[in-house]
């Protein structure tokens, strides 16, 4: 494993690896995390908590908006609240090059 690692030529990698460009197409997109509370309806007086996490566009949240559209058309549980909450995803500035790299077993 360590042959490929070695066989690697920096400047050749950072030429292949646009950042800048791979995070520009991803600006929009964060990793969205909501907290979907249930009713279960064999005891409609409980609520059930479901975690889902993706990443999604904000503020349109197209994945979880189809994820919930999809909830409601397949599944008996019927929705009470839904949390969100989302995080940028990398930015340029957090990338950063190695010229080594260590294996660990």
């Amino acid at each position: 494993m360590d042959d490929i690692y070695e066989s690697l030529d920096l400047e050749q990698l950072r030429e292949r690896t646009p950042i800048e460009g791979i995070c520009g197409d991803l600006q929009d997109y964060r990793l969205t995390t909501a907290e979907v509370l249930y009713q279960i309806p064999e005891y409609p007086d409980l609520l059930q908590s479901y975690l889902w996490q993706s990443l999604d566009r904000v503020p349109d949240f197209p994945k979880l908006n189809d994820f919930l559209s999809d909830w409601e058309k397949r599944l008996d549980g019927k929705l009470h609240s839904v949390r969100i909450g989302y995080v940028g995803i990398i930015q340029p500035e957090e990338w950063r090059y190695t010229d080594s790299v260590t294996a660990t077993h």
